[in-house]
């Protein structure tokens, strides 16, 4: 196959806007460099951070390209099969079946037939596990492991807080925080308490109608997924704890109060990262993480998705199916 021959079909969009700017077009299909591989991709997950470049509001490309001047394709997430090698891969071969989250924060082009990046940056997807749960994956359950994992590192018996418990996120996050044997709380709304508990969460906080400050105390790790919590977050901090504010990094003085008061805190953004990526692969496998899947949507559908996903109510991932 010759990407100067050959087309794909991709979801793009010629200005910043609401999910109607999207649109599906075609596109040649691209090469692979020295080092990288083809995907064929089969399924790509629906992540906030797609929403947000889509509406010109997060410049996250501006590393390789700013990519609030469109046009551009959104998406990272991706699940497929190897379609091609470039010289110097000896990780993965073709028909390998593989996800990740390619090039983030730079454009990687998810919503498209075919996604070339390093290999590096990918990972075997488990046997048992198909393909629109290995897409939903990617970005949350990195996320949650290099927040947890490689910034906390949480420990045996400690409290860990995770506002949003009930998105992509969140619901990744209190799984792989019971995995490494943490007490975990996290805020919901009423409606996704049982499901949480169902899925190992040990205490859930209404945030609609609880104050977090009444509700808990003596948290280790705070991880606010929200924008909003990190003051609140702090409050029930235990002296040298941690919060971890990822959307928007730390609000201002947030970071001044914490040293007062012998706490932390620190901003995050998630990596591309095929070696945790494997070790996240090996928990599906082992179903000790379940990744909820609320919904999967056509590739040209994806301004549907976008809607679906502002709307704020999802519990778990949306996919778009390829």
């Amino acid at each position: 196959m010759s990407g100067d021959s050959e087309q794909m079909r991709r979801i793009t969009q010629d200005t910043a806007g609401g999910p109607e700017v999207l649109h599906l077009t075609e596109a040649p299909v691209p090469e692979p460099i020295p080092t990288e591989i083809r995907v064929r991709v089969t399924a790509a997950g629906v992540n906030p951070v797609d929403t947000k470049v889509r509406a010109g509001g997060a410049g996250l490309g501006s590393a390789g390209g700013d990519m609030t001047a469109p046009p551009f394709t959104v998406g990272w997430d991706v699940a497929g099969v190897v379609d091609a090698v470039g010289m110097g891969v000896t990780r993965f071969a073709v028909g390998d079946r593989v996800f990740g989250m390619p090039w983030f924060p730079r454009e990687a082009g998810g919503y498209a037939e075919y996604v070339t990046a390093p290999s590096r940056q990918f990972a075997h997807i488990p046997d048992g596990v198909d393909d629109v749960t290995a897409a939903a994956t990617p970005l949350a359950a990195l996320t949650a492991w290099q927040i947890l994992v490689d910034t906390a590192d949480v420990q045996r018996d400690q409290r860990v807080l995770i506002h949003a418990a009930g998105g992509g996120v969140g619901h990744l996050a209190m799984q792989i925080a019971k995995a490494r044997g943490a007490y975990v709380v996290g805020t919901a709304s009423a409606a996704k308490h049982a499901d949480l508990v169902a899925l190992g969460l040990d205490e859930v906080i209404d945030h609609h109608t609880e104050e977090i400050a009444e509700a808990t105390r003596d948290i280790d790790v705070a991880v606010d997924l929200t924008e909003v919590n990190g003051p609140s977050s702090l409050a029930v901090l235990r002296p040298g704890g941690l919060v971890v504010c990822v959307p928007s990094g730390v609000p201002e003085g947030l970071a001044e109060q914490a040293h007062a008061e012998g706490k932390r805190v620190t901003d995050f953004l998630v990596e591309p990262d095929g070696v945790a990526l494997t070790g996240i692969a090996r928990l599906l496998d082992e179903d000790v993480v379940t990744v909820r899947i609320a919904g999967t949507f056509a590739l040209e559908d994806a301004a549907a998705a976008h809607r679906e996903l502002e709307k704020g109510s999802t519990f778990g991932k949306l996919v778009l199916t390829v």
